[in-house]
């Protein structure tokens, strides 16, 4: 009886190994965070998936209560959601699900979604917690608000102009039949003057109708170097001697399919709008390149479709624009030139043209360090099917991938940074995170053991990226050392010395290009 009995027991004892193993397992495998707590809220188990969404290790996790993942308005809520359920079993999370804010280990707050499942143990009441990370959710959402904002004033401001022309074609009508009836020397610089403002509002109506897409373009095909080309001859007289236009046109560019006086007159737009943010001298820098939008990081990032495009770079080094500036930039009638007297027609026009010719256009700027617009033209006669998920796949596994190196990413922006994070982990690396030069210089002297340095060049502080990554070669030879940017490539490289300029990736980048790169600092040999 006594054998019997201790083989039972011996059994219960491997049985309930096997299911914790299997349990283990099974959050591991799930790509959302699981984590396993009491009543108390104290956290019994947690997947690596809550790991890598919160920032700490497992084994920091465990023994804390759930309230260490959020901030501290949400943490007061939920210990009086539990208290509330405890007393009463009305569900608030429990069984339903809601949106609520997440915090990090670098105390950066962001949005997630909770659903808690309850159930009874031998130990008392146990809750299962699933959350799902909704930033970019936000981020895409965001971004749809805006082109949909964008795409209603377009169609309010093509029945607007279209109305408005009907009106103008009654008055410029109207004032022919009164200069051709032979008005008298009073009434005809009336008339004249009348009719040079009815011009003006036809001329306003014509470029309204170009941010609205409603314009009658007259695509040729055509090689954007030759057009850019007979324009710089206009800009460099109207732009004068202080202002210094540099070119940096790839010699191989594939035909487009655009209007050439359309796409002069955006080149120009943007020229002015460059000096205007220059001040009284500066440098513009306008470049020509072939691009691929092949994968889907890259699509994500600059909003556009697969396929092969010809780009347009503009950048200046004047003063930046502040998000706000950034956010209404292709508004019209928006302008920051309230001094002088700017319609804020500008962009929107070149908006309006670069989305009718079936391109795309994107905009990076930083205060106090210039900007720099993209125009994403296709090429012609090239359209390229979407990728599909299975060739995407097969095309990620042949990726050199990382053996759990420490990559410290360093981006003042928190959803650059995640991505970034997130791009840096599928390739098999560990990352940690700062959003300064001076917070990641920081980490390194108190001891983080880093592989890979890999951070942006503009950023709040007194470190930028150029001065961390020397910094970082100074002291801490054996790091390598990856700089990214969103300005043009010879806008950066220009301002580097020839050693730090082969490791610039230029945004948007390729995953393919993030883990060739990543990979090549790995294998090259260190300065001593």
């Amino acid at each position: 009886m006594l054998a019997r009995l201790g083989n039972k027991t011996g059994q219960n004892v491997e049985n309930t190994a096997q299911d914790s193993a299997l349990l283990n397992a099974i959050m591991d495998a799930a790509v959302d965070a699981m984590i396993i707590s009491d009543a108390r809220g104290v956290i019994l188990r947690a997947n690596r998936a809550a790991a890598q969404m919160f920032g700490y290790d497992i084994t920091e996790m465990i023994g804390q209560t759930i309230n260490l993942l959020m901030p501290e308005a949400f943490a007061s809520l939920h210990d009086g959601f539990m208290s509330h359920y405890t007393r009463t079993s009305e569900k608030h999370i429990i069984d339903t699900g809601r949106d609520i804010k997440g915090q990090r280990k670098d105390a950066s707050v962001f949005p997630l979604h909770i659903s808690v499942g309850e159930t009874e143990t031998a130990g008392g009441a146990m809750f299962v917690s699933i959350m799902h990370d909704l930033t970019y959710r936000h981020a895409t959402q965001a971004a749809l608000s805006r082109s949909q904002r964008l795409d209603a004033i377009g169609q309010m401001t093509a029945g607007i102009a279209h109305d408005f022309n009907n009106l103008l074609t009654v008055v410029i009508g109207n004032l022919e039949l009164l200069e051709m009836r032979g008005p008298t020397d009073k009434q005809t610089p009336l008339i004249r003057d009348a009719m040079d403002a009815a011009e003006l509002g036809a001329d306003l109506t014509s470029r309204l109708m170009v941010f609205a897409r409603k314009s009658n373009l007259k695509p040729v095909e055509s090689n954007l170097r030759d057009l850019c080309k007979v324009a710089l001859n206009l800009l460099k007289r109207t732009l004068g001697a202080a202002y210094r236009i540099r070119t940096d046109f790839a010699a191989d560019l594939k035909p487009v399919m655009v209007d050439p006086v359309e796409l002069k007159a955006a080149l120009i737009n943007l020229a002015l709008n460059a000096r205007d943010a220059m001040g009284q001298k500066g440098e513009l820098l306008i470049s020509l390149a072939n691009v691929t939008i092949d994968d889907t990081y890259m699509a994500q990032e600059t909003d556009i479709e697969s396929g092969e495009y010809v780009r347009l770079s503009v950048s200046d080094n004047g003063k930046g624009m502040t998000p706000e500036a950034q956010r209404r930039a292709f508004e019209p009638f928006f302008t920051t030139r309230t001094e002088s007297g700017g319609t804020g027609l500008g962009l929107s026009m070149v908006y309006g043209f670069v989305r009718q010719s079936g391109g795309h256009i994107t905009l990076y700027s930083e205060l106090g360090h210039g900007t720099s617009f993209g125009l994403y033209f296709p090429v012609s006669g090239i359209c390229a099917a979407p990728e599909s998920d299975e060739v995407f796949q097969q095309r990620e596994g042949a990726l050199p991938h990382g053996h759990d190196q420490v990559v410290l990413v360093v981006e003042d922006n928190p959803k650059v940074r995640q991505l970034a994070v997130d791009r840096i982990r599928k390739l098999g690396y560990h990352t940690e995170e700062a959003e300064t030069g001076d917070a990641a210089f920081e980490r390194l002297q108190a001891g983080l053991q880093a592989d890979i340095v890999f951070s942006d060049l503009v950023m709040p502080g007194k470190l930028s990226g150029y001065e961390l990554a020397a910094k970082v070669q100074t002291e801490f030879p054996s790091i390598k050392v990856l700089l990214t940017s969103g300005y043009a490539s010879d806008v950066v490289t220009a301002k580097m010395q020839h050693s730090q300029s082969q490791n610039i990736l230029h945004k948007p980048y390729h995953h393919a290009d993030l883990a060739q790169r990543l990979q090549a600092l790995l294998v090259a040999p260190s300065e001593d």
